[in-house]
């Protein structure tokens, strides 16, 4: 098993970057928010999970140790693959969904793309004391709502965007931001901030 891979960014995607180890270019599929802290050219250690199937090999990277063990913990439950499981760790921190089981709070699972009511119901019955417990203050996901413009503003420069063009995507885009219920999703931002990119070019 790849535990981590370490070295320059290479390239990077909305949902995807390669690091070079080795010299050699490793694609590894990470969230918006790791993405977000990546730099073209900038060092990085990502913390990695093998997904083997028949007709490929999948490497999916995490900011550190934690996400990727909830990650793994998250596909023992019936019916949650690693897309999911990376959709649900692209809305929630580890410790948002540690709170989520932990507290029975449907409305957390139902905000991941994919999931839907009974399908949440069905989620908190067989993750209860799978994910262990809170490690950080109840409030520490609360700064994500206020660093959201941040993160989607690093991300766009990361994927190569000038910084002009960063921030008027990221304009386009605080209504949408504003309106949400929550904590604003990053990765449905960058997705709809690219969008409005790719309609300007």
């Amino acid at each position: 098993m790849i535990a981590f891979v370490s070295g320059p960014v290479a390239a990077l995607a909305p949902d995807s970057a390669v690091v070079e180890v080795g010299g050699i270019g490793i694609a590894v599929q990470c969230t918006p928010n790791t993405l977000s802290g990546l730099r073209m050219g900038g060092q990085t250690k990502l913390a990695t999970s093998l997904v083997v199937r028949e007709d490929s090999l999948t490497l999916y990277g995490f900011v550190d140790d934690d996400e990727r063990q909830v990650f793994e913990l998250l596909q023992t439950a019936s019916g949650v693959g690693p897309r999911l499981a990376q959709a649900m760790l692209a809305v929630h921190t580890p410790d948002a969904l540690r709170r989520a089981v932990s507290t029975g709070d449907e409305k957390a699972l139902i905000a991941v793309p994919g999931i839907g009511k009974r399908g949440a119901q069905k989620l908190l019955l067989e993750l209860k004391g799978r994910l262990g417990e809170p490690v950080g203050a109840p409030g520490i996901g609360a700064p994500v709502t206020h660093g959201w413009r941040d993160q989607l503003h690093a991300a766009l420069i990361g994927l190569g965007y000038a910084t002009r063009e960063a921030d008027e995507a990221v304009a386009a885009v605080t209504p949408q931001a504003e309106a949400a219920e929550g904590t604003p999703q990053v990765g449905h931002l960058l997705k709809a901030a690219l969008q409005t990119l790719n309609r300007a070019r």
